[in-house]
């Protein structure tokens, strides 16, 4: 037995049709091409990976994350937090290949697939496999606040989780079936390690599998990092001391229905705030007669540590050497400033650039 969806209240159904706006919205705008969100992309992205991992306990730099998670840098054997995020994003790269794949059905393998992809950094998690032994959650004193079903147990209910997914209440907002796809699988808890983020892809999954954006903004991932008390206890509160589907998981759905919504409303403001600096970087492009391309890295200076030439010269179409040389004349420009050496080289902005930017 899984947890059931729960019927709408009024207000959810007048939150779900704010979404519904606000979704329509970013639709609108990710649709026009807007030569700002190839960055905003990238940064949302980082963003959400590096957040999901952060939950449990897997930390890594604003800049790591973004080189991470665009390829732009691979993690070495051993450095854990790293090989976290990078897992974490390859599994990203399968939920985009899936949700565009026309023959895709739901099945177990679906999510052994992207536990494989998510924990294959961690041997002892058995990688792609259901746990066979029992697994619960403990508090920071060590005591158990959680218990999973047992071990013989979970391919019967990660079964039912896989036919509900393919067949069940295909009614319901996507926001709602996303967030009790989440639920069942966490309340399960199939695997010994790596549930939590199972989970969330799975969320995501689930999300733009039914057409709802990309990934990157789609996904409430960034919220739950920012919150992540706050996801621990309404989770808690939920599925209860031990598994029990009987509870009610109407208050999951509305925690849930309010991260879309605060996720939505941010990235609206940060497309229009992107917009506007892109303007007035524009103009200073413009005034210095430099190519257009320029502004991609002025732009890039501002996200993850500051541009750095991979990047800038795989977004501008341009070969490394043009890259460096754009870099550097943008430096001795004074709009940007160079830090580090050699592969860890990033270009920051300048304090003038950081003014112009402003509008000041």
């Amino acid at each position: 037995m899984l947890f059931q969806t729960p019927a709408p209240t009024a207000a959810l159904a007048r939150k779900l049709d704010e979404l519904d706006e606000l979704r329509a919205q970013l639709n609108n705008e990710l649709r026009r091409p807007s030569p700002w969100l190839g960055v905003l992309r990238r940064l949302a992205r980082a963003t959400a990976v590096s957040q999901s991992t952060g939950i449990e306990g897997f930390h890594v730099s604003d800049e790591d994350a973004l080189s991470l998670v665009s390829g732009e840098a691979h993690a070495a054997p051993g450095e854990t937090d790293r090989l976290a995020v990078e897992c974490y994003a390859r599994a990203m790269d399968h939920v985009v290949a899936m949700a565009e794949d026309p023959e895709f059905d739901w099945s177990q393998r679906v999510i052994l697939a992207l536990h494989f992809d998510a924990c294959s950094f961690q041997h002892e998690a058995r990688p792609g496999r259901w746990r066979t032994g029992g697994v619960g959650i403990v508090d920071g004193r060590g005591r158990i606040i959680y218990q999973a079903p047992d071990a013989g147990e979970v391919p019967g209910l990660m079964a039912e989780v896989v036919e509900w997914l393919q067949h069940g209440d295909l009614d319901a907002h996507v926001v709602v079936r996303a967030a009790m796809a989440h639920l069942n699988v966490v309340s399960v808890h199939p695997f010994r390690d790596g549930n939590g983020r199972v989970s969330r892809i799975v969320q995501s999954l689930a999300l733009v599998r039914d057409g709802l954006l990309a990934p990157e903004f789609a996904s409430i991932e960034e919220y739950l990092g920012e919150h992540t008390p706050a996801y621990y206890e309404i989770l808690q509160r939920t599925h209860g001391r031990t598994y029990d589907p009987t509870r009610s998981a109407a208050a999951w759905v509305a925690f849930c229905v309010d991260a879309h919504l605060h996720q939505a409303r941010r990235r609206l403001e940060q497309i229009h705030e992107a917009g506007v600096r892109w303007e007035r970087l524009e103009r200073i492009a413009e005034r210095r007669a430099w190519p257009d391309r320029f502004v991609i890295a002025l732009e890039q200076s501002f996200f993850g540590g500051g541009a750095e030439r991979t990047g800038y010269a795989r977004e501008a179409e341009v070969s490394l050497p043009t890259a460096s040389t754009d870099l550097r004349r943008m430096v001795e420009a004074g709009m940007l400033v160079q830090r580090g050496q050699g592969r860890a080289t990033r270009y920051e902005p300048s304090d003038a650039l950081r003014a112009a930017a402003a509008g000041e």
